[in-house]
């Protein structure tokens, strides 16, 4: 399936029907303030003030499409069906409105007129409404036609694969396995290009088929012999030998519902996350059952800061769903942007005592616990990550990375270097890690050597990256070679110019070379950047010693080596 293709016909359609005119009698403060809404993400609010000043112009077209927007954004089928119901009747064209009534008609089976609107233009753009078209087809029972819809949409160009999904699941809703088998496989083109979605269905047919064997292996093929929970509820019973039902798509409209969610998980990298939002609740609103949709929908909303919306999305997922840890590790991190990292912590610690066994899930608590400083909780938290990872034999460079660092925050060196070693021995190329390593033991005064050789890989990776830069200089600076740390520190400013710590190591390395009105400038603009916006990693009352005494002063009291004059220029200030 190719994306742009994809992306292309799914905007085709949009972008040609031009925005429906604002006419001028719009009731000002409520169309305001409902825009405002809107453009900042927040449909509920949109939502409100729509219906606000529709209640004072209810014929306004530009007001009418953007509340079906923002209904259907919230889930809101029946409002937002109403209102476009309103927009045709006034003879006007919008895609979202035709979205919605088109949704709608689907959830009622109401497929002659469904059929009638796809005829006549009135769908939800050129890709979908050709598979739309195939599923109302069998709908009305005509399974004949519904194939034929399906190949012809097959035939356009990079669409295949997308379209031969959507035949093969049709085939399995009307008992026809082997007919979906030969369709899944690609006796002619090959297997279908594998999703998740698409191996569970495929899994599901063999199953059907008495193909336990083969099912089992095309699922280990793809995820691994450690799956996720829902992975494994569906591989245990084949593994016993037991057949599963066939239950991904029991109808027209679930097939209707697994178009849009299909468009909306291959648009997401491709178009804004509002118009991708629309696809994904549409199938929601199609099934409310479909739990991947459901989390999409939640996930888009988080994406675009609307965090109680997305809390709520994320709760949809029944306790028993297999997807349920999925969207309680997505409820968590909305918490936690949402600034509300007590609750989020909840939510992760009766998760970790529903899952003990789930890395991923201590991970986040991990995570969380580095975010709000709690090192000690957070080491924790990774020891049982790792202790799973490792009992899997799956470890992940990732958790030890995240351990060494909670390590070294609380000043224990010796476990955070191991930690930061075995990172590199699973990814030995990482410049975050070799940086992190690298500047650590500059800082400790430890293995310079090794240590510039490691934040050299790191630059020669990553060379616009200020912070590792910075450490390039700063390693330079610790071994005397202060022409160097120039160079390597003013770039760094240069990429990264409000950063305190940044300005601070410049200020050290103009002193060294006893620039030292230059020193004082950048010391004092550490201290301002830092007033704005506190950095941790900042000794406040350091610099304010070295403006007062000089670096000199500070390091002799600090019982720290003097700076070396080998490479110093002559001073000019």
């Amino acid at each position: 399936m190719s994306i742009r293709t994809l992306s292309a016909l799914a905007f085709g359609v949009f972008l040609q029907v031009a925005p429906l005119p604002v006419t001028a009698q719009e009731p000002s403060g409520a169309y305001l303030a409902a825009r405002q809404a809107q453009a900042a993400g927040d449909f509920a609010a949109a939502a409100q003030y729509y219906a606000q000043a529709l209640a004072q112009d209810s014929s306004n077209p530009a007001m009418l499409e953007n509340a079906t927007i923002a209904y259907l954004a919230l889930g809101q089928l029946d409002r937002a069906d109403a209102v476009a119901g309103k927009i045709e009747a006034d003879g006007l064209r919008s895609q979202v409105a035709q979205i919605a009534l088109l949704a709608n008609e689907t959830r009622n089976a109401e497929w002659d007129a469904l059929l009638a609107r796809l005829q006549d233009g009135r769908g939800a753009g050129d890709l979908a409404d050709g598979l739309i078209t195939a599923w109302a087809y069998l709908g009305k029972g005509d399974m004949t036609e519904a194939l034929a819809r399906f190949d012809t949409v097959a035939e356009e160009r990079g669409l295949r694969s997308f379209a031969l999904y959507q035949k093969a699941l049709a085939l399995a809703s009307v008992g026809d396995f082997e007919g979906a088998d030969e369709v899944f496989s690609g006796d002619e083109d090959g297997p279908l290009q594998p999703t998740r979605r698409g191996v569970i269905a495929w899994a599901q047919v063999l199953s059907q088929l008495g193909e336990q064997e083969r099912a089992l292996a095309i699922i280990d093929d793809t995820f691994g012999t450690d799956p996720d929970p829902g992975i494994a509820a569906l591989r245990g019973p084949l593994a016993d030998g037991e057949t599963v039902p066939f239950d991904l798509i029991s109808g027209p409209q679930d097939g209707v519902a697994e178009v849009f969610f299909s468009l909306a998980r291959a648009l997401m990298q491709e178009a804004n996350d509002e118009f991708v939002l629309i696809y994904a609740r549409t199938a929601e609103l199609i099934k409310p059952d479909h739990i991947d949709a459901v989390i999409t929908v939640a996930e888009l909303l988080e994406d675009m800061g609307q965090f109680d919306l997305a809390i709520a999305a994320y709760k949809q997922v029944p306790r028993d769903d297999p997807s349920y840890h999925l969207a309680e590790l997505g409820r968590a991190e909305a918490l936690r942007r949402s600034e509300k990292p007590d609750a989020a912590a909840e939510v992760l610690d009766q998760l970790a005592q529903s899952y003990p066994d789930l890395a991923n899930v201590h991970v986040a608590a991990g995570d969380l616990h580095r975010a709000q400083e709690d090192y000690a909780a957070a080491v924790d938290a990774y020891d049982r990550a790792i202790t799973l990872l490792e009992a899997r034999d799956n470890p992940q460079w990732f958790v030890h990375y995240a351990r060494a660092i909670s390590h070294e925050r609380l000043d224990h060196w010796p476990e955070a270097e191991a930690d930061f070693r075995s990172a590199l021995e699973l990814n030995p190329d990482h410049p975050q890690v070799l940086n992190y390593l690298g500047y650590s033991m500059v800082e400790k005064r430890i293995n310079l050597d090794e240590a510039l050789g490691m934040i050299e890989r790191a630059v020669a990776t990553q060379p616009n990256s200020g912070y590792i830069v910075d450490s390039l200089g700063w390693v330079y600076y610790r071994l005397g070679r202060y022409d160097e740390a120039i160079v390597q520190m003013e770039r760094a400013a240069e990429l990264m110019p409000t950063d305190p710590v940044v300005n601070d190591h410049l200020g050290d390395v103009f002193w060294a070379v006893d620039r030292k009105a230059e020193a004082r400038f950048q010391w004092r603009r550490a201290l301002s950047l830092h007033e704005s916006e506190p950095s941790p990693d900042l000794d406040a009352d350091r610099v304010r010693r070295k403006l007062k005494v000089g670096l000199d002063q500070v390091l002799e009291d600090e019982g720290a080596e003097p700076l070396r004059a080998v490479n110093a220029v002559p001073a000019n200030n």
